[in-house]
Formats: structure tokens, C-alpha cells, sequence
């Protein structure tokens, strides 16, 4: 075979041994790529909570940084790509998204205080019950509810009241953190809620441009009335909210987004999943965190109810899919 030969002769010499030796090695090698930027990219999530709770810093201003930084490195694209569909935007979907961004900066402020109250561990799967919020939001819409789904929430809640239950032991403060994080969790539902509407209309970088940008105003006007500083603090402070930044909130986010393309939304939500386990190993090893195994016993009911939820309802887990943790 010449090397001038074409791309579409080859397509077409359907005979050719050579074909499906190529074609298996393009396969084997996407799916090699896809699963290490899947590794990154849950690794990245992961490193959220610990990066947050190991910063000296009020929460509001955590909160703020990570998403003020994050709407100031998407200006510039937003600027060039997104003014047409901006515009275009009707009164009730910039209702909506500002919503969203409000809602964002509800599960921004009780999420990241609760993580400097209770266990990154605690934090990160109460959390991320936004998915049963998701399925209560749509219930209460008047969308039916599967039994699978039913019963997956039942799992979750079940890790919920064994996950408090352990740290009421604890600490009254610990419980007051894992139940910032389940407001966290509501909030987040909301959010998503709020913007399904919306993401039929906005690209993935102007929804998240609009939703980063309110949601950073309004916890600089709650940091406002509240005293919490914004700036004075130390280079270290500064280092972790650019790795936040950077890791959670446009690498992980990013990689995920990508992989949508050659992966299953029902996948990708699974894989979401092992951000609860990964950020309590990251949690344990770098800031010496151990929960009790009541703790992580709890973890496993939720993990179970969750992955109940997004392999029995499609809404839930397209839902999860642009998780804002």
C-alpha cells in the first residue's frame, strides 16, 4: 500500500486486514486517553474540599475568590464567543440564570463553611445529595418518581442520619456543618434546576460566565454586611484559592465537560461519585483528618443511594453532570 493512498480509499477497502488493525488501535488508544484525563479530572474535583477547608480564610471570601477568579479568566472568551447569545436572552431566562447564580452562592457559602466546622469526609458526601434534591425539585414539579429512585433516596438519606448521628457525638459544631452541607446540597439542586431551562439556549461558557459572575456579587455584598474580610491575607491564602481555582473550578469542571463527548452522562455522574472517597483520602493524608467508621459507614449508604438515583433517573443525572462543587 503507497502512503499516498487516501483516507477514504482505506474507508472504502472494507476487505483489508490492515483496517481493523488501525481502527481497534485508535479505539484502544481513545480510551486510554479519555480514562487518564477521567483520573485528572476526578482527582482535580476531589481536591476541592481539602484545598478549601485547609485555607485561613473567612468562608464568604473563599467562596468569592474561586468564583470572581474564575469569571475574570473566562471574560476575554465570553467577550469574543458568547456577546450574540447573551443578547439574545429573553427576560425570563436571565430571571432564571440569575437565579442560578444566586442559588450557587447559597451552596457556595454554606458548603465551604461547613467544611471549616466537620470533616472534608462529612462535607463532601452530604453535599453532594443534590441529587436527591434534584428528584425532590422534580417530584414537587409534578414529574413521577420510579421506585429505583425512591429507594436510592432512601439509601442516601439513610447515610445522612448515620453520617450526623456520628458526629453528634462528635461535636454540636460538627452537626451544624453536616447540616450547612446538606443546605449546601439544596441549594446546589436548585441551581441546577434553575438552569436546565436555561442550557437548552446558553452555551456551557456563557451559562457559567452569568451564573460564576452573580454569584460572585452576591457573596461580595453578603461579605459586605457581614465584615467578612476579602483581601489582607497571607501568600499562602492567595496560592490555595488559585489552586482551587484551577483544580475544581475550571480543570476538573473542564475535563468533565470534555469527556461528555465520548462518554455517557450516566458515566460521568458515577464517576462523580469517587469525588466523596478521593476527597476523604486527600483530607486524610494532607490535613490528618479521620473521621470515625461510623463516618464511613455512612459514606457508603449515600454513595449507594446516590448511584441508585443516576442509573434509574435520566433527569438526576443529567443534573449531576455540571456538579458545582
Amino acid at each position: 500500500m503507497h502512503l499516498e493512498t487516501s483516507l477514504g480509499e482505506l474507508e472504502q477497502a472494507w476487505g483489508r486486514r490492515d483496517r481493523p488493525r488501525r481502527s481497534c488501535w485508535q479505539v484502544w488508544h481513545r480510551a486510554r486517553v479519555n480514562a487518564v484525563l477521567a483520573v485528572v479530572a476526578i482527582l482535580a474535583v476531589s481536591a476541592s474540599g481539602p484545598l478549601m477547608a485547609a485555607i485561613a480564610a473567612p468562608a464568604l471570601a473563599i467562596a468569592f475568590w474561586r468564583n470572581a477568579a474564575a469569571t475574570a479568566l473566562l471574560s476575554p472568551w465570553v467577550a469574543v464567543r458568547c456577546r450574540a447569545e447573551l443578547g439574545a436572552l429573553g427576560a425570563r431566562h436571565w430571571a432564571l440564570t440569575l437565579a442560578a447564580g444566586v442559588l450557587l452562592a447559597g451552596h457556595f457559602a454554606a458548603w465551604v463553611t461547613s467544611l471549616q466546622l466537620t470533616s472534608v469526609a462529612a462535607a463532601t458526601a452530604l453535599v453532594s445529595t443534590q441529587v436527591v434534591w434534584v428528584v425532590v425539585l422534580d417530584r414537587l414539579l409534578g414529574q413521577r418518581v420510579p421506585r429505583a429512585v425512591l429507594l436510592g433516596c432512601g439509601l442516601a438519606l439513610a447515610g445522612v442520619l448515620v453520617v450526623t448521628g456520628v458526629d453528634l457525638r462528635v461535636s454540636t459544631e460538627a452537626v451544624v456543618g453536616d447540616l450547612l452541607a446538606v443546605v449546601g446540597g439544596a441549594c446546589a439542586a436548585g441551581y441546577l434546576v434553575c438552569g436546565r431551562e436555561v442550557r437548552t439556549r446558553l452555551s456551557t461558557t456563557a451559562y457559567t460566565f452569568v451564573c460564576y459572575g452573580s454569584c460572585a456579587l452576591v457573596l461580595a455584598v453578603a461579605a459586605l454586611v457581614t465584615g467578612a474580610p476579602l483581601t489582607g491575607f497571607d501568600t499562602r491564602v492567595w496560592v490555595l484559592l488559585a489552586a482551587v481555582t484551577v483544580s475544581a473550578q475550571l480543570l476538573g469542571h473542564s475535563l468533565l465537560n470534555h469527556l461528555l463527548a465520548v462518554m455517557s452522562p450516566t458515566v460521568i455522574s458515577l464517576l462523580l461519585l469517587l469525588e466523596v472517597p478521593g476527597a476523604a483520602l486527600l483530607a486524610a493524608v494532607f490535613l490528618g483528618q479521620a473521621p470515625g467508621w461510623g463516618v464511613y459507614a455512612g459514606l457508603v449508604l449515600i454513595l449507594a443511594g446516590l448511584a441508585v438515583v443516576v442509573r434509574s433517573r435520566r433527569s438526576a443525572v443529567e443534573a449531576v453532570v455540571d456538579p458545582p462543587g
